[in-house]
Formats: C-alpha cells, structure tokens, sequence
C-alpha cells in the first residue's frame, strides 16, 4: 500500500478524500517531525518511531576489499508493537495458507 491507497482508505472511513489526504498528512508530518527533534514517538498498539545514532566505522568494499571509511550518521527507527507483531503473525499464517 502505498500513500495514495492510504488516503483512499481513510476516505472510505471519513467521508471525502480532502480531509483524509489532510489527515495522513499531518500524522506524517508530525511524525517525522518529532524524531527528527529527536523525541520518540509511541502509538499504543501501533509501535514505537524514534532517532537512532549510527557511530562512524570503518567497512570494506565487496569488490576490492579496500576499507572504506563510512561516516557517522543518524536514522529514524520503527520497532512494532505487540499487537502490530500479532496481527502480521496471523496475517503471515493465513497467505502461508493459500500457498
């Protein structure tokens, strides 16, 4: 599902396509605000998004086997919530199913 399927989605539920492409935009934007701000953004049931800090370190190149020196950086992360771990469990038993 992509961003489109989304909002198409949500606006089955609410009504007007308008006010659910305004909705996953801004549950977007204030996600990705706060880890960026460097809070952690937890949604019960949902998972948890938060900032990650990757040191700097020092890698190889597959072809060459030179290292290469790969600078500090920093990542968004999402670890899923029980209930998300759950209903993709169920999910993933069901397609195994039909295989």
């Amino acid at each position: 599902m992509n961003k489109k399927e989304l909002v198409d989605a949500i606006a089955d539920r609410v009504g007007d396509k308008k006010t659910a492409t305004e909705a996953v935009n801004a549950v977007l934007e204030a996600i990705q605000h706060a880890v960026a701000g460097g809070d952690k953004v937890s949604i019960t049931g949902f998972g948890a998004f938060e900032m990650v800090h990757k040191p700097a370190r020092t890698a190889r190149n597959p072809s060459t086997g030179a290292p290469i020196k790969v600078a500090e950086s920093w990542a968004p992360k999402f670890r899923p919530g029980a209930d998300f771990k759950e209903l993709v469990n169920a999910g993933g038993k069901k397609h195994a199913k039909k295989k």
